[in-house]
């Protein structure tokens, strides 16, 4: 059975927290911004880190550029970070956009959108607890007799 906290989760948390620390600290690239670290998934082999990062911009060029930024930064974030951790070997990283925060707080407005709907049409013809049993009995028996 595998152990519950293995190894390479143990790093990626660790990665994950440092990498926060050091893209805040002591990154001054005025085209990475404010990144936030999401999450960080590394190899079993410990030699590479995915790390999922976001930022707070909409447009999607603006998003490519900071990323862009980030993956031209990564050796020397990675240094910075081997720094700080005290690893045999330090994983290569390799940031991805995670878009996942984006697309729920999409579905949220959706939701939203939906249920807003559905009041002004509850409001526009009557709610649903108006209709009584008898309303729903009476229109049964005018169906079966069509």
């Amino acid at each position: 059975m595998a152990k519950e906290f293995s190894r390479t989760r143990r790093i990626a948390q660790q990665l994950q927290q440092e990498l926060a620390v050091v893209l805040q600290r002591d990154m001054k690239d005025p085209r990475i911004g404010f990144v936030t670290v999401n999450d960080v998934d590394v190899s079993r082999d410990l030699s590479y880190a995915k790390v999922f990062v976001t930022f707070f911009e909409e447009d999607k060029e603006l998003v490519q550029e900071k990323l862009n930024a980030l993956i031209t930064a990564a050796p020397y974030i990675r240094t910075l970070v081997a720094g700080r951790m005290k690893l045999r070997v330090m994983p290569e990283i390799r940031f991805v956009y995670d878009s996942s925060l984006v697309e729920g707080m999409r579905m949220s407005n959706l939701v939203s959108q939906v249920i807003n709907s559905d009041k002004a049409k509850q409001q526009q013809f009557g709610s649903a607890e108006d209709v009584t049993s008898n309303d729903i009995d009476e229109a049964d028996d005018t169906e079966g007799k069509a």
